[in-house]
């Protein structure tokens, strides 16, 4: 049921969805900025290359978040009107977008850290198995938080503001969802720098730095700022447990806050997140155009010779 109302009791709440729904357009603007920057790239990188399990994660990654993107803007936006079906399902499909992506930038994840441990089938297992536990564990609640959401429609003042209200252990449930991410993020960090250190000590010993050191500096650039973002991202979300911005939820300082958050989660997700493939496939190209050496980079894999790798590709 749509609820209409011009009582000026309702301009705080009309106020705050106004600020918020700046930040949205912002952040969306943003994904499809930077996927007009890259498409070049893209271009010759990914669609006139050989297809590949990297190459559906990059597109379904980035094409995904053009569609996040587009849906935001729909059910944030308070001069767009929707029904109330159609905004809750919006609203479910948004964020089980959110999620779905970050299965996807897990399986790279994966990729890389199988890559970058020369195809240790023990690591792989290990990984999938964490990860897969992970998962699983967070499509449970999701699909609970899910059944618990009821959407709402409510004109106001000539906007339109579309409510998605939580009951139950709503709030619980998304913070084990936040803690088993920070789990999996830390984990994958540390397993990077972890491999990344004992490789760069045996570079040294054999004197054999160049495409291999370089190829691990830009595997870790990436995953650092991946990383960093998600950090970020987790102290904006502690943040919002504040008793300043729940005691006035439709501030300015709230909505700021909010708003800021949310750009910094489409950033980690579907900016950096593409990079994590592009930034690789980049320097792959960029090594075959100036180096003879670059034919043995034919594979994700980092193929071991005299003790250190000598192969990286995305």
């Amino acid at each position: 049921m749509t609820l209409v109302s011009n009582d000026p009791s309702w301009w705080p709440f009309v106020n705050a969805t106004l600020i918020y729904s700046y930040f949205i357009v912002a952040s969306s603007v943003g994904i499809i900025y930077d996927w007009g920057l890259t498409f070049r790239k893209e271009i010759e990188l990914i669609w006139r290359q050989r297809w590949s399990l990297m190459t559906l994660l990059y597109l379904s990654v980035r094409y995904t978040g053009i569609g996040f993107a587009v849906i935001n803007i729909l059910i944030s936006v308070p001069t767009i009107s929707t029904t109330d079906a159609v905004s809750l399902i919006m609203y479910k499909t948004w964020d089980w977008t959110g999620g779905v992506v970050q299965v996807l930038l897990g399986v790279i994840m994966i990729a890389r850290l199988h890559a970058m441990y020369q195809r240790s089938r023990k690591v792989l297992i290990f990984l999938v198995v964490i990860f897969l536990a992970i998962t699983i564990t967070n499509v449970v609640i999701a699909a609970i938080m899910t059944m618990q959401i009821t959407g709402e429609e409510f004109v106001l003042s000539g906007t339109y503001e579309c409510t998605a209200d939580f009951v139950g252990d709503s709030q619980f449930l998304s913070s084990m969802t936040w803690i088993l991410g920070t789990v999996w993020e830390v984990l994958t960090l540390c397993l990077a720098v972890w491999i990344a250190v004992k490789h760069f000590r045996e570079l040294r010993q054999h004197s054999t730095s160049g495409i291999i050191g370089d190829c691990f500096t830009v595997l870790m650039k990436t995953h650092l700022s991946y990383f960093v973002s998600f950090l970020v991202i987790s102290c904006f979300q502690i943040g919002l447990f504040s008793p300043t911005f729940s005691a006035n939820p439709y501030s300015l300082e709230t909505q700021t806050y909010e708003g800021l958050a949310q750009i910094f989660s489409s950033v980690q997700l579907f900016v950096i997140g593409p990079r994590l493939i592009l930034g690789v496939r980049e320097y792959h190209a960029e090594l075959v155009a100036n180096s003879d050496t670059a034919s043995a980079m034919t594979s994700i894999a980092f193929e071991e010779r005299v003790h250190v790798s000598t192969s990286c590709s995305v």
